[in-house]
């Protein structure tokens, strides 16, 4: 398997020589390998194992080596007061970066914060744009490649629809057999299971806690708890509606995308979950990088009226986005949301498509695939 550079790395090394790094994201997404990648001089500690968690509960590195690397290091209790001692004790160098596969939540207690002391990445699967940027494949070979085996560098770089069936069932089995229970108290692994099979089916739809409790015959709470548990696994991404009151967006249902969009079944389906995919990727590199905030929606009245995506930028919208398969006529919903929101991008995605064009209206209708390789949410 070849790698394949990312492009986070090069914000990364800026960094190092400032801050501890951390870096979060889905298992087997290339944390590891970056993190090795960044420095040849380098020591490397894995939580998981045990000769190397008494290591790190000593203290006990080479201090000489440039680069010290924490692999899983959100699994140790009280982690973050612990890292925070040995930087405000020993500072850098040696540089320190800190990977994991859960969210590693910084700012939910104050008593342990690292505020000032880090800057954090998040490390997604492949999309186009870094295909399109570091691999000599052309963008329709790319996207088929990543629309069968998904955006996880092993499966896709293998390139087999085979392989990545037999990739995914290991995948979801450790994260949710090793990983849940290392960071909750849940033990019914197998309705877990059933809810993430559940989700997949409904990828891009509404989801009403009610109704997923009543399949499961579990209490809405439970469902609450498991669907943000697997969120923070980075299993799923959640999409709440827009609305100018916060508050008010976020009592409404949401919609669940998975980091693995290969695990969706139905065409229409899988397509929005790359495209929400990518957006969402896009949010996070500019967050981590810039510092520019930002965060992704759907729009959605009453009577049905709906646009797949609106992106908010600085708690401004930017963009408009519909995604089709094949049809090229302008979706209702810009007509009903397009006079809410004139100051943004009115654009819709469509996969087969012969050739871009404009509406009077001021709608932006692209072929999907190429927008997917280039695009920028800055302009």
């Amino acid at each position: 398997m070849v790698n394949m550079k990312r492009a986070l790395q090069k914000y990364i090394s800026e960094d190092l020589p400032k801050k501890i790094i951390l870096i979060s994201g889905p298992r087997q997404t290339g944390k590891t390998t970056v993190s090795k990648q960044l420095n040849d001089d380098y020591d490397y500690f894995n939580y998981d194992s045990k000769e190397d968690r008494l290591a790190i509960q000593q203290k006990n590195w080479d201090r000489s080596k440039q680069l010290i690397i924490f692999d899983e290091l959100h699994k140790m209790k009280q982690w973050k007061r612990w890292l925070k001692g040995v930087f405000d004790t020993e500072g850098i160098p040696p540089q320190i970066l800190v990977t994991g596969s859960a969210k590693l939540d910084i700012h939910k207690r104050v008593g342990d914060s690292l505020a000032g002391r880090y800057f954090q990445y998040r490390l997604h699967p492949f999309d186009l744009k870094e295909i399109d940027q570091f691999l000599d494949v052309s963008l329709e070979e790319g996207f088929e490649t990543l629309w069968h085996c998904s955006g996880f560098p092993e499966p896709f770089l293998e390139g087999s629809k085979t392989y990545y069936r037999r990739w995914r069932q290991s995948h979801i089995d450790i994260i949710l057999r090793q990983d849940l229970i290392d960071l909750s108290s849940v033990r019914d692994i197998e309705s877990v299971q059933t809810l993430v099979l559940l989700l997949s089916q409904r990828a891009g739809s509404t989801v009403s806690y009610a109704n997923l409790a009543r399949d499961l015959d579990r209490d809405p709470n439970t469902i609450k708890r498991w669907l943000q548990l697997l969120e923070n696994l980075y299993i799923i991404h959640r999409v709440t509606p827009y609305n100018r009151n916060i508050a008010r967006s976020l009592k409404k249902e949401p919609k669940f995308y998975f980091y693995d969009h290969a695990l969706v079944e139905d065409a229409g389906a899988r397509l929005e979950n790359i495209v929400a995919n990518a957006l969402k990727k896009e949010l996070h590199f500019l967050e981590d990088t810039q510092g520019i905030k930002g965060t992704l929606h759907y729009l959605r009245t009453k009577d049905g009226q709906e646009l797949d995506f609106l992106v908010n930028l600085d708690a401004t919208p930017t963009h408009l986005i519909e995604v089709k398969m094949g049809n090229s006529n302008c979706a209702r919903g810009f007509q009903h949301f397009g006079h809410l929101f004139p100051n943004a991008l009115h654009l819709q995605l469509v996969k087969n498509l012969s050739r871009d064009k404009s509406l009077p209206n001021g709608l932006l209708i692209k072929r999907l695939i190429p927008w997917l390789a280039k695009f920028s949410l800055l302009g």
